[in-house]
């Protein structure tokens, strides 16, 4: 507003949509920009920590996942300015969502019969769509059924396993945007039954509990690049998953999991290396493994009409290096 700086990235939602008003920008001397790249979305998610017995169950993460009600939370805390994630490389070759797998995933896939869902597997599968109401009762319906299965009933208001323990846990975060976030997931759980806790620590106890799996529920990140390769067995490897330390949050012990990471790594052509990435996002999505959030789909950015830019973005997005100051 000032005029004391020339570029900035915004990450707010509201702020991009609703505040960009002042003298500045309004006279065309700030201008906006939101700036597709060509990068995978990488997710960002709750993650279910399946150390915990509670979260053993496939099943019972599939139902809590359900209750995240993307709709109302895009609509009424960002201005619905956010895209719902569904796998781990969306908006990308790389991702399965809504592609059929190929011969080669199927290959890969044929020694671990039932490690993919046949939805997932056939590009079926996509995340629930709420009504948007914050109390869609088709989504709760959908989840009380698949927590049935997995042995769980209603009890006075509460959700109880065979032996009457509540279903309960701690959703561990590290600031007021987490926990407001955290906050509005758990109150849609509590509509099933479920008790769920916020609970908010500084980020060197966030950081302490992370490294040392001594948590429920967490959000984690998982950044994507065009070419994943060793870092993914730092994130979902069984070794990784009883390293201290390391990023498998969720505890992923798969076979299946640990064979597509070798697989990507092996992959001497881009459709082999092409097919282990989808056949490990394929994988991934049928672990329910975190509750997906939301990324934004564009990059934001305000800058000064002093500058110029390419007509042409790069692959890896905003580039500020290739950009100039015009001549008064």
């Amino acid at each position: 507003k000032a005029g004391l700086i020339d570029y900035r990235v915004e990450d707010d939602p509201n702020r991009w949509r609703n505040e960009y008003n002042f003298a500045a920008a309004k006279d065309g001397r700030i201008l906006k920009a939101a700036i597709s790249s060509g990068l995978p979305k990488g997710v960002s998610g709750f993650a279910f920590n399946t150390r915990r017995p509670i979260f053993a169950d496939a099943r019972v993460r599939e139902a809590l996942a359900s209750m995240f009600d993307f709709e109302w939370i895009n609509a009424n805390l960002y201005d619905g300015a956010y895209k719902r994630s569904e796998g781990f490389f969306d908006d990308s070759e790389l991702s399965s969502i809504g592609r059929p797998a190929s011969e080669r995933e199927r290959a890969l896939l044929k020694p671990y019969p039932g490690a993919v869902r046949d939805d997932v597997m056939e590009g079926a599968w996509r995340a629930p769509v709420s009504d948007g109401s914050g109390r869609d009762r088709a989504v709760a319906r959908s989840a009380l059924e698949k927590l049935a299965a997995a042995g769980y009933s209603l009890r006075d208001g509460r959700l109880v396993d065979a032996h009457g323990a509540p279903l309960a846990f701690e959703i561990l975060v590290r600031n007021r945007d987490e926990e407001r976030l955290a906050l509005a997931y758990a109150r849609n759980l509590a509509r099933i039954g479920v008790a769920a806790n916020a609970r908010l620590v500084d980020e060197v106890q966030f950081q302490r509990r992370r490294t040392s799996f001594d948590f429920d529920m967490m959000e984690g990140a998982w950044i994507a690049s065009p070419s994943p390769g060793n870092e993914q067995r730092g994130r979902w490897s069984s070794p990784a998953a009883d390293a201290q330390g390391a990023y498998n949050i969720s505890g992923v012990r798969s076979p299946a999991v640990d064979a597509m990471i070798a697989a990507i790594l092996a992959a001497d052509t881009n459709e082999d290396f092409v097919a282990a990435v989808r056949a490990l996002d394929r994988l991934l999505i049928s672990g329910f493994y975190i509750v997906p959030l939301y990324y934004a789909p564009e990059q934001w950015i305000a800058y000064s009409a002093k500058l110029g830019r390419p007509d042409k973005t790069p692959l890896f997005g905003v580039e500020t290096s290739a950009w100039w100051r015009r001549e008064p």
